[in-house]
C-alpha cells in the first residue's frame, strides 16, 4: 500500500493496489505544507483483464470543500484517452489494457479550476503512472540457429560457443526476466552454463573422435522466473562440428603391390600407382611416399599425386630384360604434417608396403656400343681411307646379325660409305676442310632376320687441316709516293690471310720478289707480326719518267709443306705539298682513277629520268591547250550552246537555248519568241510581265488556267519539255504597269503638269517634263 502524499495543497491517494483502502487517509494529524511541487508516482498493473475501468487512485485538493464548485482537469500522456479523471471528486481511472513492454510509465499533470469562473485555484502538479510488470514475455534467443565447432579430442570443459537470450519483462521487478539456461538435447556430449549460456564439451578426448562422429545437434532452453516452475521458456538449436586434428597415420590399403612393364619403357613414364588411406582431412591427410630399400632403389622412384594422394612409381633408368627381369621395392608412406601421437599409443606413425616390378622382354632394335661417335681424318686422305668404325649388336637373346648402312639424307654429297658387315667407315670422294671442317652423318644398323628392327647413331667426322693453301694479301692494296720524298719512307703496310688453320696459328713472311724490276725503287720490311711495310729506296721520283709502279711482294707461310704466293702493290707517283699530302697525280693516274663510282652513276641516271619526265609532261600540256573544252565554266555547266550557221542577223538570228530562263525563271519575257522551235507565221502579241501575287484568288487561277490551256493547244510546241513562265501582276492597281516597255501609250501622250502641284521636292522633275510639253506645243 502506498500512503497518500500531500503537496502544494494536493492530496494524492494511491488506493487499492492491494485491494484495501489507504488507512492514513483518515488521519487528522496531517499538517499543511508550504506550497511546492514534489514528484509522486501511481502504480498500475499491466495487462489488466477486468471488465470495468481500472481504478488508479485519487487526486484531491485541500481547498475542495465538497460543495461541487471545483473541477479537476487532467493533461499529459494519454489524458482523456488512456486515463480519465472524475472532474468532481478527482478519481483517476485507466480506460485501456496497458502493456509495460510498449510503454513503462506515463507522465500526467492535474489542476483544479472554479467551475463558475474557470480560474485555476491550484497550480498544475505533475505525477507519474508506472506500470507494474507481470511475466507475460517468454525468453528469446539472438539467433534461432547457431553454428559452432570444436577440435576433436578436446578435454572436458572445453568452451565451444555461447548462446544469449533476452526477456522483454522488467528485470528490476521480480524474477520475470531472470533467466536460466539448460540443455534439452545433446547429452552427454555437451553441457551449458545455466547463468552465462556457455556451451562446453562434457566428454573426454577418447569419446569426442571426429572419425567416429563429426556433427552434433544441441538444443538449449532459456527459462525465466529463475528457472522456477511456471516460468516461460525459449529454445534455440546449436549445430556443432568437430574439427579434425592429425591423430591418424596413413595406412596402405594392401601390403604387397605387383606391376609389370616392358623393358622398352622410357624414363619418367609411370609404372603403376599405390594407395594409402588417412582418416584425417585436408592437410592432416596429406602424405608423401619414398623408396627406402630394395634392389630397384636406383632404378625406380615414387612421387605423390597432390590430388588423389596416391604414390606414382616411375622409371629412373632404362630397363634391360636381358640383365634383370624383376625388381623389388620397399616403399614408405607418412604424413607431411606433424602427427599428434597422444592418441596413437604404440601404433607406428609410418607404414610400409612391398612393390614387385616384373620386366617384360621386348624385341629391340640393334644397340650401338656408343650413343655417338667422333672420328678424325686428314683432308688430303686418299679415297678408300678408313675413318673409323661403329659396332652394334642385337640386345635380345637371339643375337641376330647386324647390317650397316649410311643414312644418305645426312650425306647428300656421298663423301663416305660404311662396310655393311663390320661397320667400317671410309672415304669415297675427296675432302676439303676449307669447304666443311665437320661432317655429321648417321649410320643405320638393321637386323638381318628382322629388317624392321633398325637403329641410328650419329657419327661426327672432323677433317684435320693440311697446309694446302698459299697465303695472300688481306685486301687489294694501292698507294702513292711523292715526287720529292726521302729514302726509307714507309708508304704502305700490308697483311695476309690464309684459308688453312694450323695448330700453332699463322706465321707469315714477306719479301720483295727476286725477279722484280723495281727492287732499286722500293723495299719490303717484315714486321714479324704477320704484317710488312713497303718503304722507298730513293728520295725522288718523277711522273714524267714513271707514273705507276707495280711492286711484287712474296708471302710465305710457316707450315709444312711451305706455301707461298705473290701479291702486287700499286704505287702511283704524285705531286705533294710540304706536309706530304697528295695534290696532283699524272694524267695516267687520273685516267685510271677517273672511273665513276656506283653512287655517281645512279645520280646521273636519276637526273636523266627526271629530265625525260619533264619533257613528256610539257608536251602533254601543250597538246591539251590546243583543244578547246566543251564546257568552259567551272561554276555552271549549263552554258548556252550557240550555233552560227549563216552570215546575217547576228545574235537575234541565232537559234540558241536561253539558259538565263533556267537561272531566273521569273525574269523571262513572255513576248520573246521561243528559239528552241521552228517559228510559225502567227506571232503572239506581247504580254506585260507581271508578278504573281502571293494570295491564291480567283483571277490568278483563271489567268494560270488560261496560260496552261494556251500552251497545251499550241501547235508549235515541241514533243519535249520546255520552260513556261506564268507571271501575273494582279488586278485593281490604279497605277497600272510602271514599265515603259509594256505601256500602251508613249511618253508624248502623257501630261506631266500635275508634277508642279507636288511641292518643291518634285520641282526639278516638273521643270524637266513640263518644259518638254511646252516645247512640243509650240
Amino acid at each position: 500500500m502506498i500512503p497518500p502524499t500531500f503537496q502544494n495543497g494536493w492530496k494524492l491517494d494511491g488506493e487499492k493496489l492491494n485491494g484495501k483502502p489507504n488507512d492514513l487517509q483518515s488521519e487528522n494529524l496531517l499538517k499543511r505544507f508550504k506550497r511546492g511541487w514534489m514528484w509522486n508516482q501511481f502504480f498500475l498493473q499491466e495487462e489488466y483483464t477486468g471488465s470495468d475501468k481500472q481504478y488508479i487512485g485519487k487526486l484531491q485538493s485541500d481547498i475542495d470543500k465538497g460543495d461541487g464548485t471545483l473541477k479537476y482537469i487532467l493533461t499529459g500522456d494519454g489524458a482523456g484517452d488512456i486515463f480519465t479523471i472524475d472532474e468532481n471528486n478527482g478519481d483517476l481511472h485507466a480506460n485501456k489494457r496497458l502493456d509495460r513492454e510498449e510503454k513503462a510509465f506515463y507522465t500526467l499533470r492535474a489542476t483544479v479550476v472554479n467551475k463558475n469562473t474557470g480560474l485555476k485555484l491550484e497550480p498544475e502538479t505533475e505525477f507519474i503512472v508506472k506500470l507494474h510488470d507481470i511475466n507475460d514475455n517468454e525468453p528469446k534467443f539472438a539467433k534461432e540457429l547457431y553454428t559452432a565447432s570444436a577440435p576433436e579430442r578436446s578435454n572436458i570443459g572445453t568452451s565451444v560457443t555461447q548462446v544469449t537470450a533476452t526477456d522483454a519483462d522488467d528485470s528490476m521487478y521480480g524474477n520475470s526476466a531472470k533467466l536460466r539456461y539448460s540443455i534439452s538435447q545433446g547429452h552427454p556430449y555437451f553441457s551449458v552454463d545455466p547463468n552465462t549460456g556457455i556451451i562446453r564439451t562434457a566428454l573426454g578426448p577418447g569419446e569426442m573422435d571426429r572419425e567416429k562422429r563429426e556433427h552434433y545437434q544441441v538444443v538449449i532452453e532459456a527459462k525465466d522466473m529463475a528457472g522456477q516452475r511456471g516460468g516461460l521458456t525459449g529454445t534455440t538449436t546449436v549445430n556443432i562440428t568437430l574439427t579434425d586434428v592429425n591423430d591418424n597415420p596413413p595406412r596402405f590399403s594392401q601390403s604387397i603391390y605387383q606391376f609389370s612393364v616392358p623393358e622398352s619403357i622410357k624414363t619418367g613414364i609411370p609404372v603403376g600407382r599405390i594407395n594409402a588411406v588417412d582418416k584425417d582431412l585436408g592437410k592432416n591427410a596429406e602424405m608423401y611416399y619414398s623408396v627406402v630399400s630394395g634392389d630397384g632403389l636406383d632404378m625406380f622412384d615414387v612421387i605423390t599425386d597432390k590430388d588423389s594422394q596416391e604414390g606414382i612409381i616411375t622409371v629412373l633408368k632404362p630397363l634391360d630384360y636381358e640383365k634383370t627381369r624383376s625388381y623389388t621395392l620397399e616403399i614408405q608412406v607418412q604424413n607431411t604434417q606433424t602427427l599428434d601421437t597422444r592418441f596413437l599409443g604404440y601404433l607406428p606413425t609410418k607404414d610400409m608396403a612391398t612393390v614387385r616390378i616384373g620386366i617384360e622382354d621386348v624385341d629391340e632394335p640393334p644397340l650401338f656400343e656408343k650413343a655417338s661417335y667422333v672420328m678424325e681424318v686428314k683432308e688430303d686422305a686418299a679415297m678408300g681411307t678408313a675413318v673409323g668404325s661403329v659396332r652394334a649388336m642385337d640386345p635380345d637373346g637371339y643375337n641376330s646379325p647386324v647390317r650397316y648402312s649410311i643414312d644418305r639424307r645426312t650425306d647428300l654429297d656421298r663423301l663416305f660409305n660404311v662396310h655393311s658387315g663390320n661397320g667400317s667407315i671410309f672415304i669415297i670422294r675427296p675432302l676439303d676442310r676449307e669447304e666443311a671442317a665437320w661432317h655429321n652423318i648417321s649410320v643405320i644398323a638393321t637386323e638381318f632376320n628382322k629388317p624392321l628392327q633398325t637403329s641410328w647413331v650419329p657419327v661426327y667426322v672432323r677433317l684435320l687441316d693440311v697446309n694446302d693453301n698459299a697465303p695472300k694479301f688481306a685486301s687489294f692494296y694501292e698507294t702513292f709516293v711523292c715526287e720529292k720524298t726521302k729514302a726509307g719512307q714507309k708508304i704502305q703496310t700490308v697483311s695476309a690471310v690464309d684459308a688453312d688453320d694450323p695448330v700453332g696459328g699463322h706465321k707469315f713472311f714477306f719479301s720483295l720478289a727476286m725477279e722484280g724490276a723495281y727492287r732499286g725503287n722500293f723495299t719490303v720490311k717484315d714486321n714479324g707480326d704477320n704484317t710488312a711495310g713497303v718503304l722507298t729506296r730513293r728520295s725522288s721520283y718523277s711522273q714524267l719518267h714513271k707514273s705507276i709502279y707495280l711492286v711484287p711482294v712474296v708471302i710465305t707461310d710457316g707450315d709444312f709443306p711451305m706455301q707461298s704466293s705473290t701479291g702486287t702493290l700499286t704505287v702511283r707517283v704524285c705531286t705533294c705539298d710540304r706536309e706530304g699530302n697528295m695534290e696532283l697525280c699524272n694524267a695516267e693516274a687520273q685516267t685510271s682513277s677517273a672511273g665513276l663510282s656506283t653512287g655517281a652513276l645512279v645520280a646521273i641516271l636519276l637526273c636523266v629520268i627526271i629530265l625525260l619526265m619533264i619533257i613528256v609532261l610539257f608536251a602533254a600540256l601543250k597538246r591539251q591547250k590546243k583543244k578547246e573544252p566543251l564546257i568552259i565554266s567551272k561554276e555552271d555547266v549549263r552554258d548556252n550552246v550557240v550555233s552560227y550557221n549563216d552570215e546575217g542577223g547576228g545574235e537575234e538570228d541565232t537559234q540558241a537555248f536561253d539558259i538565263g530562263a533556267l537561272r531566273n525563271p521569273e525574269a523571262i519575257e513572255e513576248s520573246k519568241q521561243r528559239r528552241d522551235i521552228i517559228p510559225s507565221g502567227t506571232l503572239y502579241p506581247p504580254i506585260r510581265r507581271t508578278a504573281i501575287p502571293s494570295r491564291d484568288n480567283a483571277d490568278v487561277r483563271d489567268f494560270i488556267n488560261q496560260r496552261v490551256q494556251d500552251n497545251d493547244s499550241n501547235p508549235t510546241a515541241p514533243p519535249y519539255d520546255s520552260l513556261a513562265t506564268y507571271a501575273y501582276e494582279g488586278t485593281g492597281s490604279v497605277a497600272e504597269s510602271l514599265s515603259s516597255l509594256g505601256s500602251a501609250s508613249s511618253e508624248g501622250d502623257q501630261d506631266y503638269n500635275y508634277l508642279s502641284d507636288w511641292g518643291p521636292r518634285f520641282r526639278k522633275l516638273a521643270d524637266m517634263y513640263g518644259a518638254e510639253d511646252s516645247d512640243r506645243e509650240s
